[in-house]
């Protein structure tokens, strides 16, 4: 299907759907769009917690792809969801992520497939075609994260340098924690409080947060965190909140030193210049610990990307589904 270079293609509905037993009570909403013998290609979504969209179906050829799209643990219209306090996450970890994902796989019958998508999708992207590189024909990644610890305190601390009112008022929020090595763990306990208030005012402070970290973007739109349902706000913080006090349950520099195992899969790793969420300095120590891949760097965009960055995602798929 042809398109005009800055477009994205037609909206397409699913064709098929469902929800995946993955085991400990969860059930993984997953769905299917676009040619059932075309390319099989994943959407890997952010957050984590953030659940998938529409629109990310439309960066994909409907002609020539199989798109596979899904809602992490928690989130979306995957079940339990974790806006409710009630809902355990011992079962909801990185590792247990990428189970999820090869279990899908097998479930849908492909032998192995492309994967797509960008910031805490990246992490679990590189997690997932790292345990299972045979099955990952090729990735795009877009605004590149690895969720090491240094990166977690760049984000929840470090860029308080930048946004000093904005970082103590996202400190002072939880006086109860310490330091700044114990916030994020003490807005994860406030998340999961019996009290709707305490969960409804931690997860304004974090979300307030968040958007000021983005607030030099060009973004029309409205708020990136602030902006989402109350209930899809909640699980994203709380999802959050509980992977980065955990370090993603990864050994800090994981992706970047065990990236050897990623040798004979193309990339394309595409990353705005002013990204403040997760700096530059990431993609390009990935881009030189993995030969397969090719970095592209937009000077004038930043996490949430921008013309360039879908330009440049659309340019990758549309190569990589020939």
């Amino acid at each position: 299907m042809r398109r005009e270079p800055d477009d994205l293609y037609p909206p397409i509905e699913p064709y098929d759907s469902g929800l995946l037993d993955v085991g400990e009570g969860n059930l993984v909403y997953w769905e299917v769009c676009g040619n059932p013998d075309g390319k099989p290609a994943l959407v890997v979504h952010g957050g984590p917690g953030s659940g998938c969209t529409p629109r990310a179906r439309q960066y994909f050829d409907p002609e020539r792809y199989r798109v596979v799209l899904f809602d992490q643990r928690g989130c979306g219209r995957s079940t339990p969801h974790a806006s409710d306090p009630a809902t355990d996450l011992r079962h909801n970890t990185t590792h247990h992520l990428v189970a999820d994902m090869e279990r899908l796989r097998e479930h849908l019958g492909i032998t192995d497939w492309l994967l797509y998508g960008g910031s805490w999708g990246s992490t679990l992207i590189l997690a997932y075609a790292q345990a299972h590189p045979e099955r990952v024909t090729e990735a795009v990644i877009a605004a590149v994260t690895t969720t090491r610890r240094s990166e977690i305190d760049w984000l929840y601390r470090g860029a308080g340098q930048i946004f000093p009112e904005a970082w103590h008022t996202f400190r002072a929020a939880v006086p109860e924690a310490a330091g700044p090595d114990e916030v994020i763990a003490a807005y994860a306990r406030r998340t999961e409080s019996p009290d709707p208030e305490v969960r409804e005012r931690a997860t304004a402070a974090w979300c307030a947060w968040e958007d000021a970290v983005l607030s030099l973007e060009a973004n029309p739109g409205p708020a990136p965190y602030s902006s989402r349902p109350g209930p899809a706000q909640q699980a994203l913080v709380r999802i959050c909140s509980h992977y980065f006090s955990h370090g993603a349950w990864l050994r800090e520099n994981q992706l970047i030193d065990e990236a050897h195992r990623l040798a004979g899969i193309p990339a394309a790793l595409i990353h705005g210049r002013f990204d403040l969420g997760g700096p530059l300095i990431t993609a390009w120590e990935l881009d030189r610990a993995w030969p397969e891949a090719e970095l592209t760097v937009i000077d004038d965009a930043g996490h949430l990307g921008g013309p360039a960055t879908r330009r440049a995602v659309l340019a990758a798929l549309d190569r990589f589904a020939k």
